[in-house]
């Protein structure tokens, strides 16, 4: 048994609502800003997933010894 079985689901799921979300009222300028805004969002969540692989690998290495 999961625990996604046992626990239940966030109510709230930003990445949900966003893709929820009606594009139609936006205009151009604001679609691209849109744009420029979840891409800064990517690059800040790539840059963190490297850091904290990094910080676990020099936790394994140290560890290991």
């Amino acid at each position: 048994m999961d625990a996604d079985d046992i626990l239940p689901r966030r109510s709230y799921d930003p990445v949900a609502m966003l893709a929820r979300q009606d594009l139609d009222p936006m205009s151009i300028e604001e679609l691209g800003a849109r744009i420029a805004a979840l891409e800064a969002e990517i690059a800040r969540v790539k840059a963190h997933r490297d850091r904290a692989g990094s910080h676990r690998s020099s936790a394994e290495a140290l560890f290991r010894r």
